[in-house]
C-alpha cells in the first residue's frame, strides 16, 4: 500500500505558542492521536502517522498507507509567524495510490480583492480549460533517478520527471487562478535527501531519527517542510489535490493553493517523493480560493487520484475571510442541491477553509453548480461550470 505523511507547524502568536495538530490518517485503520501543546507525539495507531509534535517540531513517522506533510511555515498567521500544515498520514490503495496530508493557504482572485463573487478559476473557458488540462497532461512520466539507496547516495531525478511534477502543481493553480510557481534548486536538492531517507528506511517521518539509514541534517529539514509520499513525485500531486484521510485539513490541497507557495522543492525516488512547500516567499494575495474553482473546470479533475473530489470534499480558503460562520448553498438550473459543511483546522496553509460534500448526488459534466456562502464576514458566491474534456 502506499502512504504519505504531512508535517506539523507551529504558529508564533503575540509570544506565545500554539501547537497546530493535524490529522495522521490511514484507511481501514483509526487515526492517530494528537498531542497536547509542548508534548510528544501522540500515538498512531497500525497504518497510521504520530500526532502532535511539540511548537516547531514536526509530525512523527506514517504507517503503511499514510501520508505526510511539512512542519513550521505556512501563511497567515497572527505577527507574521506562519500556519502549520497538515500532518495526517492517509492509507493507501491498492495499485499505487497513497493519500495525502498537506495543504495550503489560498485564495479565489475576487473583484479588486473583495470578498467577491469569484473563486478565481481560470476564465480561459471550455475550449482552453480543456487545452490546457490535456497538454499538462499528455506526459505523466516520473523521470529517471540516479541515486542508490545502498550507497545513501541521494542523486537526482531527470529534468523531466521533476518538470512534470511541477507542470501539474501549476495545471492546479491555473485552474484556480493562482499564480504558477517555480521550485528552486537549493530547496530540489534538500528534498532530494527527504526522498532517500523516506525510500531507505521505507518509512514517513517528518522528525526522522539521526539513527535512520542514510541519515543527513538536510534531509530530515526538508522533512519537516515537506507533504510525502510513498509515490514518486508526478503522481503524488493528483493525490495531495484529492486528500483523501485528512477531513479535518484538507491540508496537502491548501498547501498547493496557498498564497505563500513558492518556489517548492521536488525531490523523488522510484517509489517515495517529498514536495517541500514552507519556507517560500509567495504573496498571491488572493481573498478566497474555491476547489473546485469557478468558471470552466474538467470532470475529469474529480477523478484524477483513486477517490473522488465528491467524496474528500470541496474546499474554501482564505486568508482574510472568516468562514467560522460559513452556510453554503448549492444549486443546479435552481434546484437545490444538499450539502454538508465541515469546518477545517486553521493554519494548514490558509487561516480559514471550509470542507462541504455533496450528499445524495455527485458531479456530472454540462452543468453548472451555483454556490453561495452566506455567514461570512464577506459573501462569497461563484458558478462551477463541469466541462468534459474527453
Amino acid at each position: 500500500m502506499r502512504r504519505l505523511l504531512l508535517a506539523l507547524s507551529s504558529v508564533l502568536v503575540v509570544a506565545c505558542s500554539n501547537v497546530l495538530g493535524y490529522d495522521d490518517i490511514q484507511f481501514e485503520s483509526e487515526d492517530g492521536g494528537a498531542g497536547a501543546p509542548g508534548g510528544g507525539a501522540g500515538g498512531g495507531s497500525s497504518g497510521g502517522g504520530a500526532a502532535g509534535a511539540p511548537l516547531g517540531g514536526a509530525a512523527g513517522g506514517g504507517a503503511v498507507g499514510g501520508v505526510a506533510g511539512s512542519s513550521s511555515g505556512g501563511s497567515g498567521a497572527v505577527g507574521g509567524g506562519s500556519g502549520g500544515a497538515t500532518s495526517g498520514g492517509g492509507g493507501g490503495t491498492p495499485s499505487g495510490g497513497g493519500t495525502t496530508s498537506g495543504g495550503g493557504t489560498g485564495s479565489g482572485g475576487a473583484p479588486s480583492g473583495g470578498g467577491g463573487t469569484s473563486s478565481g478559476g481560470s476564465g480561459g473557458g471550455a475550449t482552453g480549460v480543456c487545452a490546457r488540462w490535456k497538454a499538462d497532461r499528455a506526459d505523466m512520466s516520473e523521470g529517471t533517478w540516479s541515486g542508490s539507496v545502498a550507497s545513501c547516495n541521494a542523486g537526482d531525478i531527470s529534468a523531466n520527471g521533476r518538470a512534470n511534477a511541477l507542470k501539474i502543481v501549476n495545471l492546479y493553480r491555473f485552474l484556480t487562478g493562482m499564480p504558477e510557481v517555480t521550485n528552486s534548486a537549493s530547496m530540489d536538492a534538500s528534498a532530494q535527501a527527504c526522498a532517500l531517507m523516506m525510500d531507505a528506511n521505507n518509512s514517513l517521518s517528518h522528525t526522522p531519527p539521526s539513527s535512520w539509514q542514510c541519515y543527513t541534517a538536510t534531509g530530515a529539514g526538508s522533512a519537516g517542510k515537506s507533504n510525502i509520499a510513498t509515490t514518486p513525485g508526478v503522481a503524488a500531486v493528483d493525490l495531495y489535490m484529492a486528500d483523501p484521510g485528512n477531513s479535518t485539513t484538507i491540508g496537502h490541497r491548501r498547501w498547493i493553493l496557498s498564497n505563500s507557495l513558492g518556489p517548492i522543492g521536488l525531490g523523488t525516488t522510484n517509489t517515495y517523493s517529498c514536495m517541500q512547500v514552507i519556507g517560500g516567499s509567495g504573496s498571491a494575495g488572493k481573498p478566497f480560493v474555491a476547489f473546485p474553482p469557478g468558471g470552466e473546470v474538467p470532470i475529469q479533475m474529480f477523478t484524477a487520484s483513486y477517490t473522488s473530489l465528491d467524496s474528500t470534499g470541496w474546499t474554501i480558503q482564505s486568508d482574510s475571510i472568516s468562514l467560522s460562520g460559513a452556510q453554503v448553498t448549492v444549486t443546479d438550473a435552481g434546484a437545490a442541491k444538499p450539502v454538508t459543511v465541515t469546518q477545517l483546522q486553521s493554519g494548514y496553509g490558509s487561516t480559514h477553509a471550509i470542507r462541504f460534500n455533496p450528499q445524495g448526488w455527485t458531479t456530472q459534466a454540462g452543468h453548472t453548480y451555483s454556490v453561495s456562502v452566506s455567514g461570512t464576514s464577506q459573501p462569497i458566491s461563484y458558478e462551477v461550470k463541469v466541462v468534459s474534456c474527453n
